[in-house]
């Protein structure tokens, strides 16, 4: 063959696999759908007139299962994602034990709440809801909370978060919100954040998310541990009792441990150094016999006093501030065990806010109507069928039986003919248990319902702002400022400059004004105070909003570090080990390697871990030991940036002997955090005391101008 027959070919060869490239464009095109000026319909064609609520009966009723829409986005959106959870997917659990205060009988007939007697076995999962399984533990992001009490009546599952409130108020929004908090569909990123356009478009675009958003920039989204965040039920629920009188209530569960945070530099850090660092500590605390501890408590709300406030109670957007009604307690849970499979039990364990018991019920919370729906739904998909009642993890501790039979993964082997009710081949059994009997069957509540067939939210949920501005308004002002510089943070992240604006012009600045002025300041973007509004009025605080308001009582389980090198004075190292132990903290003796080190008398001191290895951020406080050594120190360019690292997050620093030297040296300014003496038992008191209120807060400012 000649070179001009070779071209001819490798022409017409080319000229096919041109014409197979365009044919698979081709197909691949009729794929492709663009909604630009298209009308928002169902999956079937049908346009959609309302998207914003889903159908009620009456404009505060409950929703209604015809809603075909609803159920149609809900299932949709449920089905996303296989086999990994749509959200909530970066958890970890534990299990432990619930066990009820004497008395609650005159709020409930729920078995594991009135008989204080009764340990009821639970497992809880914390997680974060937007980012993978892959992702980091640190992430500013709400965490998950939730609650499997596995009483004698039936599992019951309180499926909350460590916020009050939630972005939107209808469920048929949720999907929205969801793939607008999600990595962007384009280039799945970001991970584990929120710090991107989608998220802001979303939120400057639905004023209902605003509140929600506050306590997304607040130091509740990066907590210090799992063992010291705040659970809420977000949703208003009801409990009845034995008479069938039925009250309104919203659930709290208050750490033991306090209330702690990271600051957002150790937050970033930790993501990279240590993106396990959430689950490492809560494993950690529970082999080491440090059990968390929360006390479940409810705010009450008689049925007469349900329009008494100047919010709705059906609102999942809005809290009840505690001065109007105070947490009354019902009983404490501890954790005690670890998982012995995390796949078998964290990763498997299915929860469901319409897991309930006798005793307690639901609320038209339009929110947590399609949550009743959308989780068992969920399940079905991730689970692989209608059977994961059935897995270990999810299996109640009392009988069940029914005539549910077959489908996927069926591990029971049911006995008899009769899979239907009634029967008179199995003697009918199992039959109903009626309700009027002690321990008898669960029964809705006869709510009267009187309304209309309706797609509209009521006017009650229209106050967006108010609840947004008490929460900024009631916080210390290093949260507050805490606040502007997330507000900053996030969105510098957005590339779409009319979303940064809306944001502050549309949505801060009926917040609070001077909020909205500093975070504009700070973008370098203009803010338009509108005239005459409410947002620059003082509202009446609510102290229980700060996280100042959470204290713990003990420092059990508080890390410190100890920073030591040859020649250290060891009865000082004695001491603090002592000191230690009388208060259940924990002290790690760190080395500039993994070797011992050499006392000054000459023994060896072994070593907890290299300094380098186990830095400043995860740890609560720090110890400079002293020692005929300070030349060594202030050589070591690790030791120095760990008190540097450690003083520029605000945490207390034990000088002793002529380690004070290091604060001249480092040019660290003296505080109340930097403790300075010869031998520890001197100041042991004082630094208890800092390890109890976590931070230095007055630092913040000189800290910031500090070289890292």
């Amino acid at each position: 063959m000649n070179d001009k027959s070779k071209n001819s070919q490798m022409a017409g060869s080319q000229d096919s696999d041109k014409k197979n490239v365009n044919k698979k464009t081709e197909q691949l095109e009729q794929y492709r759908t663009d909604a630009t000026d298209q009308a928002l319909t169902t999956n079937q064609g049908v346009k959609i007139a309302d998207n914003q609520n889903s159908l009620k009966s009456g404009v505060r009723g409950s929703s209604l299962l015809e809603d075909f829409i609803l159920r149609e986005k809900i299932t949709h959106f449920d089905h996303e994602r296989i086999p990994e959870r749509i959200v909530h997917a970066r958890g970890v659990g534990a299990h432990g034990y619930f066990q009820a205060y004497a008395g609650n009988e005159k709020y409930t007939k729920a078995g594991f709440l009135t008989d204080s007697e009764t340990i009821t076995p639970i497992f809880v999962r914390f997680s974060t809801v937007q980012g993978s399984r892959g992702s980091a533990d640190t992430v500013r992001d709400i965490r998950g909370f939730a609650i499997k009490f596995y009483t004698q009546e039936g599992n019951y599952d309180l499926v909350g978060n460590n916020a009050p409130v939630f972005f939107v108020q209808d469920g048929i929004k949720f999907p929205d919100f969801v793939h607008a908090v999600k990595p962007e569909p384009h280039n799945e990123i970001p991970t584990g954040a929120s710090a991107h356009d989608t998220f802001w478009d979303f939120v400057s675009l639905v004023p209902e998310s605003a509140h929600a958003v506050m306590w997304a920039m607040s130091d509740r989204a990066i907590p210090r541990n799992l063992r010291s965040i705040q659970g809420f039920g977000v949703h208003t629920f009801r409990l009845i009792n034995a008479q069938n009188e039925s009250i309104f209530v919203k659930f709290h569960w208050t750490p033991k441990q306090g209330l702690s945070q990271l600051v957002w530099d150790e937050a970033q850090k930790l993501a990279g150094k240590d993106p396990d660092f959430h689950r490492r500590d809560l494993y950690d605390a529970i082999e080491q016999g440090n059990y968390p501890e929360w006390e479940l408590g409810i705010q009450i709300v008689p049925e007469d006093d349900e329009h008494k406030y100047d919010f709705d109670l059906l609102d999942p957007t809005k809290i009840i501030p505690e001065e109007l009604v105070p947490v009354t307690p019902i009983g404490k849970f501890v954790l005690n065990r670890n998982v012995d499979n995390f796949f078998a039990e964290i990763e498997q364990v299915a929860f469901c806010p319409g897991h309930i018991v006798p005793g307690i019920d639901f609320s038209n919370d339009p929110l947590l109507q399609a949550r009743l729906f959308s989780y068992t739904d969920t399940q079905l998909s991730r689970l692989g069928g209608p059977n994961f009642h059935q897995i270990p993890i999810n299996k109640p501790v009392c009988p069940f039986h029914n005539n549910q039979r077959d489908g996927m993964h069926q591990s029971a082997i049911p006995k008899g003919q009769a899979s239907y009710q009634p029967n008179s081949i199995d003697q009918n059994w199992p039959v109903e248990t009626p309700s009027a009997e002690e321990k008898g069957g669960f029964q809705s509540y006869q709510e009267r319902i009187d309304g209309n067939k309706i797609r509209q939210r009521s006017p009650s949920f229209s106050d967006h702002f108010s609840h947004a501005r008490l929460y900024y308004q009631s916080l210390a002002t290093h949260e507050q400022k805490h606040i502007v510089d997330a507000y900053t943070f996030e969105l510098s992240k957005v590339q779409r400059v009319h979303i940064r604006e809306r944001e502050l012009n549309e949505v801060l600045v009926y917040i609070d004004q001077d909020l909205a002025q500093k975070v504009g300041k700070n973008l370098g973007l203009s803010v338009n105070l509108p005239a005459g509004e409410g947002a620059s009025e003082e509202v009446k605080k609510s102290k229980k909003l700060s996280m100042q308001a959470f204290m713990p009582k003990d420092i059990q389980a508080k890390k410190i570090a100890v920073l030591v090198h040859d020649d250290i004075n060891e009865q000082n190292l004695g001491a603090i080990q002592k000191w230690a132990i009388t208060e259940k903290a924990i002290v790690h003796i760190l080395t500039p390697m993994p070797a011992s080190v050499k006392a000054v008398s000459g023994a060896q001191i072994q070593s907890d871990g290299m300094q380098k290895a186990e830095p400043s951020i995860g740890y609560d406080a720090v110890i400079v030991a002293d020692g005929n050594n300070y030349n060594q120190v202030i050589k070591d360019g690790v030791t120095k940036h760990y008190v540097t690292e450690a003083y520029k997050h605000l945490k207390p620093i034990v000088f002793l002997g002529d380690k004070s030297q290091l604060l001249k040296d480092l040019q660290l300014p003296e505080d109340k955090g930097t403790l300075i003496a010869d031998d520890f038992e001197s100041i042991a008191t004082e630094f208890k005391q800092l390890l109890i209120e976590h931070r230095i807060w007055a630092r913040e400012e000189n800290a910031e101008s500090i070289p890292a």
